[in-house]
C-alpha cells in the first residue's frame, strides 16, 4: 500500500509533520535531496510554543537535556545598557523560557523519534516534477522522484512541501514568495568567546555602524554582525569577526576556535497561499524570517505539527474542510512572526542620530516599566495564538455552560486534577501533552454518562488510539465512575474551589492535539463533538526499504 501522504523535505518542519502523522496512526513517506540530516547549526533557539509541540512528539525532554536555558536578553547602545528582559517567567507551560540548542540536535532528535515510530527518511531523493490532478475531495498529486536508484513517479492524495526557501514544490504549484531582502550582508560565527559573562544572556550591542548580537550556546557562543552588502558569499574569517567584535562589543572579548561561520542575506517574506489543492506548504517554503528572535525554526516546527495532526484526522475520516484551517491559522501566525523580526532588524539598523536616540529612549522606558518583557516575550514564545476566527473552531449549543477560561480557539487552560482512573496526571495540561484529541466532560453523573457513551463510540470506530475521553468531576462529587471506566474513559476530580466549574449541569469541550479548544457544548451536544473527531482506524504502515 502506498502511504497517503508524501513529505518533501526532512528538515525540522518535515520531520515534525512526519512524527505527528505517524503518532496519530497515519503512515507517510518522507524524502530529502540531501545526503543526511543537516549539520549547519542555523537555528539555535527553541521557544515555548515549539517546545510544547516537540513535547507532544516525545522529543522535548531529550532536547532539554542537551540545551542551554537562556536567562534573558539585554540591549546596549554606545556602550551603555538601555534595556533588558528576563526569560523563564511564562506561566501555564512546562517550558517557561527559551532553550538554546543547535538545529542539528533538534533534527537528530526528530529523526530518531521518526524511526521509533516506524518511519525512515529516503535521503538523496529529489522531487523534480509535480502535477496536481483533479479538484476538490478527489484531487491527487503526481511527483517524479529522482535518486541514485533511478526515477520513480508516485501519485498520492496529499503532499506536504517542506523543502525550504527555494522550494521546488511551491514553485511547481505557482505560488509566489512575497516580501523583501535587506540591503545588508550578515555574518555569523559559532565558536569560543573568551571573556564573556557566565550568565546565559543574549546581548544586543547596537553601534552606529551596525549591530553585534552575542548568543550563548552549549559549548560556546554565537556572534552575529551586519555589514554593507559587498556581493560576497564566502564564510567570514575569524580575524574579520574579531575585528567587528572589537569595534562593536564591550571590550575584553576574544573569539576563537570557530566551528561554523556563514555570510548570508536576510529576508522577510510570506507566501500569499499555503495550499494548492492537495499540496500543503510549510516552514521555510512559505515564510522567510530575519534572525531576530529565532522565529524561523519555531514557526516551522509549529507548521509541521499543525498540518501533521490535521492531515492525520482527515485521512482517518474527519471532514476534509478541517484542512481549510491550516492556512487560516498558520499564515497569520507566520505574518506576525516575520513582521516582528523585520521590525527588530529595522530598529537595529537605524542610522540617523535622532532616530537612534528615540529608539534608545523608548527601550529604556519600556524596559523600566516591564512592558518590554510582558509584551515581547509572549510574541516570541508563540504560545497562546488566537485561532478564534478559524473555520475549524466553533461554539455549539450550550457552549455558555463552559467557564470563561475555556475559550474556543485559544489554548486550553491548565487546572490541578486528582487522578481517579487512568494516568497519574496531576494537571489538565499533563493529559493534553500526549498529543491526542481530547474530549472533556465536566460535571457530575450526567457528564460521566456522556463520557462513557463517547468512549464507547470511539472504541467502535477504532479511533480510541487517537482520542482521549476525560471525565472531570467537580469538587465534592460523589458520582460513580464505574461505567465510564468500563467504557475506556479517564476519570479525574478537580480539587479546591473548582476553577473549571461552569454551568450547573456541566459542559463538554473538544481539545485538539495542539492544545487548542476546537469546540464547546452543553451536555446535550455530544454528537456534534463526535462528528469533529476521526472516524476510522489507524492505517497499517507499509513495508518500505528506505535509506536512513
Amino acid at each position: 500500500m502506498t502511504p497517503p501522504v508524501l513529505i518533501v523535505g526532512a528538515g525540522p518542519t518535515g520531520l515534525t509533520a512526519a512524527c505527528a502523522l505517524r503518532g496519530l496512526g497515519v503512515p507517510c513517506r518522507i524524502v530529502d535531496r540531501r545526503r543526511g540530516p543537516g549539520v549547519a547549526p542555523k537555528g539555535l533557539v527553541l521557544w515555548s510554543g515549539a517546545l510544547e509541540c516537540l513535547h507532544r512528539l516525545g522529543v522535548a525532554r531529550t532536547l532539554a537535556a542537551e540545551a542551554l536555558p537562556l536567562a534573558g536578553a539585554s540591549y546596549w547602545s554606545r556602550g551603555r545598557r538601555i534595556g533588558g528582559v528576563r526569560f523563564g517567567g511564562l506561566r501555564g507551560t512546562a517550558f517557561p523560557g527559551p532553550l538554546c540548542v543547535p538545529q542539528p540536535v533538534t533534527e537528530q532528535a526528530l529523526h530518531t523519534r521518526l524511526e521509533e515510530l516506524g518511519g525512515t527518511v529516503e535521503w538523496e531523493t529529489e522531487a523534480t516534477d509535480l502535477t496536481v490532478h483533479g479538484a476538490g475531495d478527489g484531487a491527487a498529486v503526481s511527483v517524479v522522484l529522482r535518486s541514485s536508484g533511478g526515477t520513480e513517479e508516485v501519485t498520492v492524495p496529499w503532499l506536504i512541501g517542506a523543502d525550504g526557501a527555494r522550494s521546488t514544490v511551491r514553485e511547481s504549484v505557482g505560488i509566489p514568495f512575497d516580501g523583501h531582502t535587506f540591503d545588508r550582508t550578515f555574518l555569523i560565527g559559532d565558536g569560543v568567546l573568551s571573556g564573556a559573562p557566565d550568565e546565559a544572556e543574549v546581548q544586543h550591542h547596537i553601534a552606529p555602524d551596525g549591530v553585534l548580537v552575542i548568543v550563548p550556546q552549549p559549548g560556546g557562543h554565537r556572534v552575529f554582525f551586519d555589514l554593507e552588502s559587498d556581493g560576497r558569499s564566502d564564510p567570514p574569517s575569524s580575524a574579520l569577526l574579531q575585528r567587528l567584535l572589537d569595534q562593536r562589543g564591550p571590550g575584553g572579548l576574544r573569539f576563537h576556535d570557530a566551528w561554523w561561520t556563514s555570510r548570508f542575506q536576510v529576508h522577510a517574506k510570506v507566501a500569499p497561499r499555503f495550499r494548492a489543492g492537495p499540496v500543503l506548504l510549510a516552514g521555510d517554503a512559505v515564510h522567510a524570517h530575519t534572525t531576530a528572535g529565532g522565529q524561523g525554526l519555531n514557526t516551522g516546527v509549529q507548521d509541521g505539527y499543525d498540518i501533521g495532526w490535521k492531515l492525520a484526522a482527515v485521512v482517518r475520516g474527519q471532514d476534509p474542510a478541517l484542512l481549510d484551517s491550516f492556512e487560516a491559522e498558520r499564515r497569520p501566525a507566520s505574518v506576525r512572526a516575520v513582521r516582528n523580526g523585520d521590525q527588530q532588524i529595522r530598529l537595529w539598523l537605524l542610522r540617523r542620530p535622532l532616530a537612534r536616540a528615540a529608539r534608545d529612549t523608548a527601550l529604556r522606558a519600556l524596559s523600566g516599566a516591564g512592558l518590554l518583557e510582558s509584551r515581547v516575550i509572549p510574541l516570541l514564545a508563540q504560545l497562546d495564538l488566537d485561532h478564534s476566527g478559524s473555520p475549524a473552531v466553533a461554539d455549539l449549543a450550550g457552549a455558555a455552560d463552559a467557564p470563561r477560561a475555556v475559550r474556543t480557539g485559544r489554548r486550553a487552560p491548565d487546572a490541578a486534577l486528582v487522578p481517579v482512573h487512568g494516568p497519574a496526571a496531576l494537571t489538565l495540561h499533563a493529559h493534553l501533552a500526549e498529543g491526542r484529541h481530547t474530549l472533556l466532560a465536566y460535571g457530575g453523573q450526567a457528564a460521566g454518562e456522556r463520557a462513557a457513551h463517547a468512549a464507547g463510540v470511539l472504541h467502535r470506530r477504532g479511533a480510541d488510539d487517537a482520542v482521549t475521553v476525560l471525565w472531570i468531576q467537580p469538587p465534592g462529587t460523589a458520582a460513580d465512575p464505574g461505567r465510564a471506566i468500563a467504557a475506556g474513559a479517564r476519570v479525574a476530580r478537580e480539587p479546591g474551589h473548582g476553577a473549571l466549574r461552569g454551568g450547573c449541569a456541566g459542559w463538554l469541550a473538544l481539545v485538539r492535539p495542539d492544545g487548542v479548544l476546537a469546540a464547546r457544548a452543553g451536555l446535550t451536544g455530544l454528537d456534534a463533538l463526535l462528528d469533529r473527531l476521526p472516524r476510522e482506524r489507524a492505517l497499517p504502515a507499509p513495508a518500505r526499504a528506505g535509506r536512513s
